[in-house]
Formats: C-alpha cells, sequence, structure tokens
C-alpha cells in the first residue's frame, strides 16, 4: 500500500527528479514525466512509473493525463515542469513569449484541467511549483517572470473557485535552488535572442553572457533541491495546507517587499537582486 499516487511534471533533474526520488522513499506511488526518451528510460530504470509528457504538444499532454489515470486513480498533480529565457524585453520575439508560455502556463494549465475532474470525485492535491519570480520581476528575466505572474494569478483563482470542492490547490515559491536551470536556459536563448543586434549589446557582455557561461559557483542563499522536496511533501500531507509556501529567504523577503514597498522602492530593490 501507498500514501497515495502522485503525478510530477519534469523529473529529469533538478526539483523534480528530487521530489519523486523523496516521495518515493516516503512510501508514495509515483508517476514521473519526462520529456526526453533517454530520461524516461533513467527513471523507469530506477524503478519508477515514468511516462512522456511533452506540455507544448496538446497531444501529449491529452495522452499522458490518460494513461496516467488508465495505470491507477491519483491523488496529487505536481506541476514544477518549466524553463527559463534570459534576455531583455526588449529583444524577446513574439514566437520566444509563444514557446515559453505553452510550456510554463498553458500546458500546465491543460493538464491540469484534464485531472480535475477525476480529483472532484475522490480528492485530491495540486501543487504548483512557481518561483521568487512570481513575486517580483527582475531585469533580463521577462518571459520567465511573466509565466509565473501568470500561474500565480491562475492558481490563485483555482483556489478560489475550488473552495468547498475536495481539491485543494497550493503554490510553492522557491528561490534559488541548484538545478540545471542555467544550462537548460542557453539553448533558448540561443535560438531566440539577437543579442548581438541589440542596443543592449554592451550590456549583454558584461552581465547576461557571463553569468550564463561563466558560472561563479553558488548563490549565497541558493538552497539544494530537496528544501522544495519538503514543501512539496507538506503540501500533500497537512490536513490543511497553506495556499502558498516559500522557500529561501530571497523569497521570504520577497514576499514582505511586494506587500510592503511602494512601487519605486520595489523597482530600486528588483533592479539590486
Amino acid at each position: 500500500m501507498t500514501r497515495g499516487r502522485i503525478l510530477i511534471t519534469g523529473c529529469s533533474s533538478g526539483i523534480g527528479l528530487d521530489a519523486a526520488r523523496r516521495l518515493t522513499t516516503e512510501g508514495f506511488g509515483v508517476v514521473a514525466t519526462c520529456r526526453r526518451p533517454e530520461d524516461i528510460a533513467a527513471r523507469r530504470a530506477e524503478g519508477m512509473e515514468c511516462l512522456h509528457l511533452d506540455l507544448a504538444d496538446e497531444d501529449s499532454v491529452a495522452a499522458c493525463a490518460e494513461a496516467a489515470l488508465q495505470n491507477g486513480p491519483l491523488d496529487g498533480l505536481v506541476n514544477n515542469a518549466a524553463f527559463a529565457l534570459p534576455g531583455a524585453v526588449e529583444d524577446i520575439p513574439r514566437g520566444a513569449l509563444r514557446a515559453i508560455f505553452e510550456v510554463n502556463l498553458f500546458g500546465t494549465h491543460d493538464l491540469t484541467t484534464r485531472l480535475i475532474p477525476h480529483f472532484r470525485q475522490r480528492g485530491g492535491r495540486i501543487v504548483n511549483i512557481s518561483s521568487v519570480l512570481g513575486l517580483v520581476g527582475i531585469p533580463w528575466r521577462g518571459p520567465y517572470v511573466a509565466t509565473k505572474f501568470a500561474l500565480e494569478g491562475l492558481t490563485d483563482v483555482l483556489r478560489l473557485e475550488m473552495h468547498g470542492t475536495p481539491v485543494k490547490i497550493i503554490l510553492i515559491e522557491p528561490g534559488p535552488i541548484t538545478s540545471r536551470i542555467r544550462v537548460n536556459t542557453i539553448p533558448h536563448f540561443e535560438r531566440w535572442v539577437n543579442w548581438q543586434a541589440s542596443a543592449r549589446a554592451d550590456q549583454y557582455r558584461a552581465t547576461l553572457l557571463k553569468r550564463l557561461y561563466e558560472p561563479s559557483g553558488k548563490d549565497r542563499f541558493e538552497l539544494p533541491p530537496g528544501a522544495v522536496s519538503d514543501r512539496i511533501l507538506t503540501a500533500l500531507t497537512a490536513p490543511d495546507p497553506a495556499p502558498r509556501y516559500y522557500v529561501t529567504a530571497p523569497t521570504r523577503i520577497s514576499g514582505v517587499a511586494r506587500r510592503v514597498l511602494p512601487s519605486r522602492a520595489l523597482d530600486w530593490f528588483a533592479r539590486r537582486s
């Protein structure tokens, strides 16, 4: 017997992989999802149930939801999969915004709504992994910030609408977490951002390119992915889970700053983050 069966998206590395392993050790039945065949094979080699999921592909989302339910009832969904696209907002083409929203918001929403009828019948928890950048925007992160702000708003409304049903909606907002997100952003940056032609080319050379291609080590506030897994476990098991959980000091500080600072002061704070 397990403590419940949980579908987790984005289990190739980082938060998703750590959460899948942690929940497995805690006695949950985990349904991991990955996009690349080699990652699916790796999860199955660990003994996990793993399904293919490409959130940018509606057919893939539909097939994943159907397969997950065919294999047994689900008790929870952890929406973790997402990618980042760095660059100045003025240099982000329309297609780039469309691509990142397809994964970080539209696909996540699609999967969620396909599973809500099932959760209505038996109860369930939907845990959306947002970010400190869903609270406060910072330069060079516009597309990712936009998707996380949108996810926060959609999740808040869904939580209000699910009140009185057996479905609980929870947000988790990590700050800097050890992961491959920096490395994984490079192909998206190289595909979409023509920084050499930008009016900010010198700024790219002085700041963003160094951060992308010349990592300087861990952020001083950075925590391992297990810190997020701790909160995911709480969100799935607490009798009355909180609407949101902050992870890392920058997230807690940003949550307070957003509530109490006027816009000019918040801008000053964000520019120095």
